[in-house]
């Protein structure tokens, strides 16, 4: 008796043992690996959501899956690097006019404040008075900005430093998923065996199928209706005339994407045109703005719940909203796939219980 009970006590502190060894190595495995997540999050993206118009690319180059895989990174990381490339250029072509107005100032002083914005409902007084004590004394008029000055100054690189960051992780997420779509189904074999042995096959496969869905309703409903918005926006902006099309329909993608909206970018260029005096081009807008509105409160719903499967739009639309405002841009797809998996574990546990009383 005290053999056994022994025994059992022994093996109870081995299985504890195990246990512990095995939780730290799973935490030395999360430090190691976790640089990479973002990539990895990114390779998973690109290999879910792009993996049809891969597999129909090899079928058009004679099953040449290597040579598909050069030209899918090749296109992706074009249409990829290209607007983020304009970004980046696009003031930079403005730096020599921005040095030159540096230099007359610092020769000749600031110029006087335009009519238009001196005579500005609201606004046009306390700026022309600011604008008068900053040509009088501009060290004094801006003593009191010095921590603002700073505080944006931070804000401008660490934001910079982000998307540098961000753009180098795509790029390395393209070219891993191009080797994910070479290996084919491959890739994903292992984390079906062990789902399937953990779970069994019917849920093993299904939660497999839930995070592909959650990735493909994302990808295709989320970032399908920002690319939407924002080249409905061009071409509104273009037919108004206005400056930088590009780069205000790439802010709109940006805040479509972020579920932000649209109006930051359209109501101010509303207000501009009628603090202008262009009233025809303000109503344009207004309706414009408002129709793309429209477009990116129908679209969205529409795209995910098609390409979402079976999986509710509000579990999706939640993980998305959710995810974003917990890890970021990133993180509406993982919250998105954790939804997805809590919703297919649920889903499957209480029709095995019905199952059960019936």
């Amino acid at each position: 008796m005290q053999r056994s009970q022994l025994r059992s006590s022994r093996t109870i502190i081995e299985t504890a043992l195990v246990l512990l060894l095995l939780l730290a190595l799973l935490a030395a495995l999360y430090d190691v690996l976790k640089v990479f997540f973002g990539v990895f999050t990114f390779a998973l993206i690109f290999y879910v959501s792009m993996q049809q118009p891969y597999e129909q690319l090899v079928r058009l180059l004679n099953q040449r899956r290597k040579l598909a895989a050069v030209l899918y990174s090749i296109l992706l990381i074009l249409i990829v690097a290209l607007p983020f490339i304009y970004v980046v250029a696009a003031p930079g072509r403005h730096v020599r006019n921005l040095l030159q107005i540096i230099d007359d100032v610092r020769l000749h002083g600031l110029p006087n404040l335009p009519d238009r914005m001196a005579t500005m409902p609201y606004l046009g007084e306390p700026l022309s008075d600011f604008w008068k004590q900053l040509q009088e004394d501009p060290r004094e008029a801006l003593a009191g900005y010095q921590h603002q000055a700073r505080v944006i100054m931070h804000h401008l690189l660490a934001g910079g430093a982000g998307i540098l960051s961000a753009a180098l992780q795509v790029l390395l997420g393209i070219i891993t998923s191009a080797f994910m779509l070479v290996s084919g189904d491959k890739v994903v074999q292992p984390l079906r065996s062990i789902l399937q042995h953990l779970l069994g096959r019917r849920d093993g496969l299904s939660l497999i199928y839930a995070t592909a869905h959650a990735i493909r309703g994302v990808s295709i409903g989320v970032m399908g209706t920002a690319f939407i918005a924002a080249m409905i926006s061009w071409i509104g902006f273009a037919i108004a005339g206005l400056h930088f099309k590009v780069l205000l329909a790439a802010l709109v993608f940006f805040l479509v994407l972020i579920q932000v909206g649209p109006l930051i970018v359209w109501v101010p260029l509303v207000i501009w045109a009628a603090v202008q005096g262009y009233t025809g081009t303000a109503i344009f807008l207004a309706i414009y703005g408002g129709g793309v509105l429209l477009a990116d409160a129908v679209l969205k719903p529409v795209l995910i719940a098609k390409s979402g499967g079976r999986l509710p739009f509000l579990v999706l639309f939640c993980g998305v909203v959710g995810g974003l405002a917990a890890w970021g841009f990133t993180g509406m797809f993982k919250g998105a796939i954790i939804l997805a998996v809590f919703y297919t574990v649920l889903t499957s546990w209480l029709e095995r219980k019905q199952g059960s009383e019936i």
